[in-house]
C-alpha cells in the first residue's frame, strides 16, 4: 500500500509538472498575461510564427481596412528574411514581440547560454528592422520551464500568453477555427492566431466582422496597460 501510495504521488507530480511547462496560463515558471482585466466587451487578437509575405502582407491589408491593430510575435530568421514586413508592421500602429530566432521544437531543452543567445539574437533582428525597443515575449510553442523563465525575468520582458486558442493551425477552414473562437469569446480574452496560414487574412475579416456585430472592440495589450493583470 505504501508504494501505491508513493506510485499514485509520482504521477500526480509528473502531471503537475507537465501542465506547469505546457499550460502559458499556469505562470509558474513565468508570469505571462493571458486576458484582460475588464469587463467591457474587449479583445486582443494575437499573431505568431510570421511574418510571411503571402500571408502576413494580405491580413496587414485587413486590419488597415478594419482600423485595427494587433500584436506579431515574429519568429527572428524571418523577420532577418523580411525586414521591410516587419517595419510595415510597426508603420501600421501594430506591436511586434520576440518569440525565439530559431523557433525549433528542441527550443525549451536549450542550455540557459544557447536559450539567451538565441532570443538576444531574435531581438537585435526585430529592433534593428523596426527601429524601436521590443519588450514583449511570448515562448515558442507557449512551452516555459525554469530556464525559459530565469532567462526571460533577466530580460525584463512582458510574456503575452492567450485566453483562446484558435487552433487554426489545425483547422482545414477560416469557418473551423472561426467556430472555435466564437464558442469561446468573452470579455477581455487574448486570442491567438498564426499568420503563416493561408487563410489567416480570411479568418481574420470574418472575425472582426463578428466581433463588431457583437459590440466588441480589439486592443493592444501593451498599449492598454491599465487592462494587462
Amino acid at each position: 500500500m505504501i508504494w501505491l501510495g508513493i506510485g499514485v504521488l509520482m504521477l500526480i507530480l509528473a502531471f503537475m509538472l507537465f501542465w506547469a511547462s505546457w499550460s502559458i496560463s499556469a505562470g509558474v515558471y513565468l508570469k505571462t498575461v493571458c486576458k484582460l482585466n475588464t469587463n467591457e466587451k474587449v479583445v486582443a487578437l494575437t499573431y505568431d510564427d510570421g511574418p510571411e509575405p503571402a500571408t502576413t502582407l494580405p491580413l496587414l491589408e485587413v486590419l488597415k481596412k478594419y482600423n485595427v491593430k494587433a500584436c506579431f510575435f515574429c519568429i527572428g530568421k524571418k523577420a532577418e528574411q523580411f525586414p521591410d514586413i516587419v517595419r510595415q508592421i510597426v508603420d501600421g500602429g501594430h506591436e511586434i514581440g520576440n518569440h525565439s530566432y530559431s523557433h525549433e521544437s528542441k527550443f525549451p531543452l536549450y542550455g540557459k547560454r544557447k536559450m539567451k543567445d538565441d532570443l538576444l539574437r531574435a531581438q537585435q533582428v526585430l529592433e534593428r528592422a523596426s527601429e524601436r525597443q521590443v519588450c514583449l515575449f511570448r515562448p515558442p510553442f507557449g512551452v516555459t520551464n525554469p530556464k525559459v523563465g530565469s532567462v526571460v525575468r533577466q530580460f525584463g520582458w512582458t510574456t503575452i500568453g492567450w485566453s483562446i486558442r484558435s487552433l487554426d493551425t489545425q483547422a482545414q477552414t477560416a469557418d473551423k477555427a472561426l467556430y472555435r473562437i466564437r464558442r469561446k469569446l468573452k470579455p477581455g480574452v487574448i486570442i491567438l492566431l498564426h499568420d503563416r496560414m493561408p487563410f489567416c487574412a480570411e479568418l481574420t475579416e470574418k472575425l472582426l466582422i463578428h466581433l463588431k456585430e457583437n459590440g466588441y472592440k480589439v486592443v493592444v495589450p501593451i498599449m492598454s496597460d491599465d487592462l494587462i493583470i
